[in-house]
């Protein structure tokens, strides 16, 4: 931990860019909290874990007069110690960080908690990891995304003809991703754009050779669009009394599926109906789950350059947090899996990044809620609500059930992951004062 510290001082005073931007001095500690709290929302943090983190800061920098208030795309601090008694506003707009980059401001926030770093170093440290490039190019990023377009394919279990569908759809969508959100007028319209050329060319060329249902054909391709982990931060945000973030997050994710689902009927509907779902008979078996996991720990290590070395961790926080959900799925049923996956997922992944080598638990947080999100399963419901099929309002209840029961067990699993760490903290300085006593 010290290590990266180190590089990316280093890094920071090896630059030596006169041009860079510089943090307000006057703001002092405000600022940078103003400046960590955007980059905590980019790593998929929910406002409440951001908001505690940043006020936990504050304490450690002896700023406990600092008002902090944090919402999905913008924070406030107000400062009444100041002449002015302004309140600062931060906007939180950028968009969603790496793997690796969340794994560095989680450990940046780390040090800054233990080693109370000036507030300018941690705002430059900030500014160079959400600034810096990723680790793979894009021969490797557009591997990533086929491989995890071929992973959650898997995890749905399709059948065998389907495999060949997820790698062209992988490709073409992958290619979308990548030059299209170069251009900012595009990228508004791509998740609508994407969809609709994936339902046409699979409902033109690929359903007279596929017997599979086009809706589980699509949905794995577009991986990348899903706001299923959005939709579940949203759930833990209500559940923890943070109405503002969780129903405009909740709308936000909603709208992004509407989207979806529109671009995925007009192509079925410009191509002709979709053929008929394959029946349970026809699928690869129970073993195409697990041989997708593996593929989806490495697409995610690729896609979203993790940091080296932690390729294992992901594929152990996919392994825990499927396991738990297949014993939720016999203890309580399919609607409640999630609430036992997650209950039992989050402390094995606290506990797992006590351990040497490990990368930062946001990683591995991150990579298992996309498994635990039903995001698939939400697309697939409007959809189905869109061009009419039966059986589409249950399916999307199914889904928000679902939604709310991964968000309640995280709530509860984080909950024993601090009471469990603050009780061998205790523990540990208990025995440090008895070992110093006198003998």
């Amino acid at each position: 931990m010290t290590d990266v510290w180190n590089r990316i001082r280093g890094a920071l005073a090896g630059a030596g860019d006169p041009g860079a931007d510089t943090p307000d001095p006057s703001l002092g500690v405000a600022g940078m909290l103003g400046r960590v709290g955007p980059a905590l929302l980019a790593s998929s943090r929910a406002v409440n874990e951001v908001e505690g983190t940043l006020r936990k800061l504050a304490r450690r920098y002896g700023r406990t007069d600092l008002r902090i208030f944090v919402l999905p795309t913008l924070i406030l601090i107000e400062d009444d110690s100041s002449q002015t008694g302004r309140t600062a506003v931060f906007a939180a707009d950028q968009g969603a960080l790496r793997l690796d980059q969340a794994g560095e401001i989680e450990q940046i926030v780390r040090i800054a908690m233990d080693e109370a770093t000036p507030p300018d170093d941690v705002v430059r440290a900030v500014d160079r990891v959400v600034a810096g490039r990723p680790r793979f190019g894009a021969v490797l990023t557009l591997i990533g995304h086929v491989l995890l377009t071929i992973g959650f394919g898997l995890v749905l279990n399709p059948t065998l003809t389907a495999l060949p569908v997820y790698l062209v759809l992988g490709v073409v969508v992958g290619l979308i991703v990548m030059f299209g959100t170069r251009a900012s007028t595009l990228a508004l319209l791509l998740p609508v754009l994407t969809a609709f050329l994936a339902a046409l060319l699979i409902s033109v060329l690929v359903r007279p050779l596929v017997h599979d249902d086009v809706l589980r054909l699509v949905a794995p391709s577009l991986v990348t669009f899903l706001p299923g982990l959005t939709l579940t931060i949203a759930a833990v945000e209500l559940t923890s009394g943070q109405i503002m973030a969780g129903a405009s997050r909740l709308v936000y994710g909603i709208a992004r599926l509407g989207l979806l689902a529109f671009g995925l009927y007009a192509g079925m509907s410009v191509a002709g109906e979709p053929h008929a779902s394959a029946s349970a008979g026809d699928q690869l078996g129970a073993w195409a789950p697990w041989a997708g996991i593996a593929l989806v720990s490495l697409g995610y290590y690729l896609y979203s350059s993790a940091p080296r070395g932690s390729l294992l961790w992901i594929l152990y926080a996919l392994v825990i947090a499927y396991s738990a959900q297949l014993l939720g799925n016999l203890l309580l049923g399919a609607q409640l899996s999630g609430l036992v996956g997650a209950v039992i997922a989050v402390p094995m992944i606290y506990l797992a990044g006590r351990l040497r080598g490990a990368p930062s638990t946001a990683i591995m947080l991150t990579c298992s809620y996309w498994l635990l999100v039903p995001g698939a399963m939400g697309f697939i419901g409007v959809s189905e609500a869109a061009s009419g099929t039966a059986g589409a309002t249950a399916t999307i209840l199914q889904t928000f059930g679902s939604l709310i029961a991964i968000a309640v067990g995280m709530m509860i699993g984080g909950a024993v992951s601090r009471d469990v760490g603050a009780i061998a903290t205790g523990l540990r300085k208990e025995r440090a004062a008895a070992g110093s006593g006198p003998e």
